[in-house]
């Protein structure tokens, strides 16, 4: 069965919760969907289902598959690069290889020493913030995309993977680019992931045994010079699987973090009665965290699988060769996991989301996207008590790329008129 309005179609953007409630308010099981291009593939919307598929090894993610059945299916060519992002698009021995190389990274006592870290940068791009308005009077907007959403996780991204800081400035404009309309529009993913992989390259070759590295001798040894040593050890680490693993870290590390904080701000922004409830107790923040992430995740659609072999999801059969997607999104807001799933509830018992996935792929970086979620709210929270919409009345300006669920911009009053609350 195909739904009769395609997926991604530019009015899809900003109604994707109604969309995927009419998917799965029409029956069981999975569903068969067309986007724009003419694509049709299986998308998983009920949270039963989505933690199935997400752990059925039937379901491949090699990467040479997927671009075989998107290119038997008419699909347009992505270019070079577009699947080989390992971790995302691997199945196992290889998944398992390359993850165990980076995990070491995204341990809880890793991600906690990073805390301080994380806190600090926060600050200073908060500081940036403030002086942008004049104290005692009512601030002009402020893009919290631009000046926060954005550029923090590519900055802790940075410090986790060993980028100098004198380059961090330029990944910093570079990465922002990529998601906007027009960075967007500059090429296909296939493209932008290679002109990426091309400066991790440079990179990692000013890092190669015998070059002078910048970093101070106290400093813990980055993420950088270990899978450098491992690329050195037989079998560990290919050229390409080296780059490719930096480039995944950045673009997976910066996008989703940047969408679950824009998003999150704007939630909270557009619900009154829960921020004014986080405010009067801040204990709430972890799990007010939980329920944001839920409410509107940034990763509202997985990577696409393709079936190995005829493969039945309730009731349904995905037959061999088909491609299929999860929808995250969906999935949250299931009511047979979540009572009155549409309704944003920051006491809510902790729904089980999936936002960073399930299975073998559930992301590494989940400790430390939370870690930023948390400290940049509660900055925001303790700095800014008159924060505000900078126009309530305005739509949300959603970023039309369907498997991700980020803001473009998200204008913000610091600080209201002299006056104003009375």
């Amino acid at each position: 069965m195909t739904v009769a309005a395609p997926i991604d179609h530019p009015a899809f953007f900003g109604d994707q919760h109604g969309y995927y409630e009419r998917v799965r308010e029409d029956g069981p099981g999975p569903r068969l969907v067309r986007n724009p291009h003419g694509l049709e593939y299986w998308l998983v919307t009920r949270h039963a289902d989505a933690k199935a598929v997400l752990l059925d090894a039937r379901f491949s993610k090699e990467p040479r598959r997927a671009a075989r059945a998107l290119s038997e299916a008419g699909y347009p060519d992505q270019g070079p690069g577009s699947f080989f992002l390992p971790l995302v698009n691997s199945d196992p021995p290889d998944h398992t290889r390359l993850r165990a190389l980076v995990s070491g990274a995204f341990t809880p006592r890793r991600v906690a020493e990073l805390g301080p870290r994380v806190e600090e940068i926060t600050h200073q791009l908060l500081d940036e913030m403030d002086r942008l308005h004049v104290p005692g009077t009512e601030s002009a907007p402020v893009d919290l995309m631009a000046a926060l959403a954005f550029p923090l996780p590519v900055l802790v991204i940075s410090e986790l993977i060993g980028v100098p800081h004198r380059s961090r400035a330029a990944l910093i404009g570079w990465a922002t680019r990529m998601l906007t309309v027009s960075g967007a529009a500059g090429g296909g993913p296939g493209e932008r992931t290679r002109r990426l992989g091309l400066w991790f390259g440079s990179l990692v070759g000013a890092r190669r045994p015998g070059v002078r590295v910048e970093r101070a001798p106290e400093e813990q040894p980055d993420l950088l010079s270990a899978l450098i040593a491992a690329h050195h050890q037989e079998d560990r680490l290919s050229d390409e699987e080296l780059v490719s693993l930096l480039v995944l870290l950045l673009v997976a590390g910066h996008e989703t973090t940047t969408g679950m904080l824009g998003n999150a701000v704007d939630a909270l922004l557009r619900h009154p009665d829960q921020l004014a409830g986080l405010r009067a107790e801040p204990e709430l923040l972890p799990g007010a965290v939980e329920e944001l992430l839920r409410y509107e995740t940034s990763l509202a659609r997985t990577t696409l699988r393709v079936a190995r072999e005829d493969v039945e999801v309730a009731g349904a059969v995905i037959p061999a060769g088909a491609i299929v997607s999860v929808s995250l999104a969906a999935a949250n807001r299931d009511p047979d996991v979540c009572p009155e799933p549409g309704r944003l509830d920051i006491t809510r018992e902790r729904a089980p989301h999936l936002s960073f996935g399930h299975g073998i792929h559930f992301c590494l970086g989940a400790p430390l996207a939370r870690l930023q979620v948390r400290t940049a709210l509660g900055a925001l929270l303790t700095r800014y008590p008159d924060l505000a919409l900078a126009d309530p009345g305005q739509p949300q300006h959603w970023r039309p790329v369907g498997d991700m669920r980020g803001l473009l911009t998200l204008p913000v009053r610091l600080t209201e008129a002299p006056g104003a609350a009375a």
